[in-house]
């Protein structure tokens, strides 16, 4: 039971890393099943098909990245630290990955997302609910900062959309140009579209 449930999570990281790094398309389960030092056949025990494979492995990341989310929007730290520390969690993160990739890898839940949403309606589902959930975290911090009167009122939830577009826009110009650095200002930029004007 232990090695059936090792084998099972080194194809969802080795699955969600190839894909992110890669593509979905160039990945196929032979790849993965390779990496991760499975076999086919296995595979299939686990999952039925690698559509199958990929849904799992997305929520499976998001479940451990909802760490770094719950870190930077911990009701503890003020609304628009909040934020702050969310943007300068994403730019340490590409920045970490940039070593050990070698190269800027972008949002994984929008890369996937982009190159499929036309042709696999459950990953698409499932980018888009990834995408929600990390929108309810900036909405809450939006709704806080409201209450504090340290913004004006508008439409909490359509904001949070806007700011979430916004960062994933910057994540990809950062993955177009292989260059973290454009997510330097990633903190400053969002909260300008909070509606803090920027320093003089």
């Amino acid at each position: 039971m232990g090695r059936n449930s090792d084998a099972r999570e080194r194809l969802l990281q080795v699955a969600f890393e190839l894909i992110w790094q890669q593509s979905y398309g160039s990945v196929s389960v032979d790849i993965i099943c390779k990496r991760a030092g499975v076999k086919k056949g296995s595979f299939y025990y686990f999952f039925p098909s690698k559509c199958e494979l990929t849904v799992a492995a997305y929520e499976e990341h998001w479940q451990q990245r909802r760490l770094v989310y719950d870190r930077a929007f911990s009701p503890l730290v003020p609304p628009l630290e909040r934020i702050e520390n969310y943007c300068n969690a994403i730019y340490d993160g590409q920045k970490e990955k940039l070593k050990k990739a070698g190269r800027v890898l972008g949002c994984p839940f929008s890369s996937v997302a982009c190159e499929l949403s036309t042709q696999d309606e459950k990953i698409r589902k499932k980018s888009e609910e990834i995408f929600e959930r990390g929108c309810k975290y900036i909405e809450n911090a939006l709704h806080d900062a409201q209450r504090d009167g340290l913004i004006e009122k508008y439409d909490a939830a359509r904001k949070a959309r806007a700011i979430a577009s916004f960062i994933i826009g910057m994540l990809l110009s950062a993955k177009v140009k292989n260059d973290v650095e454009v997510l330097r200002d990633l903190a400053p930029s969002v909260l300008l579209l909070v509606g803090i004007p920027l320093p003089a």
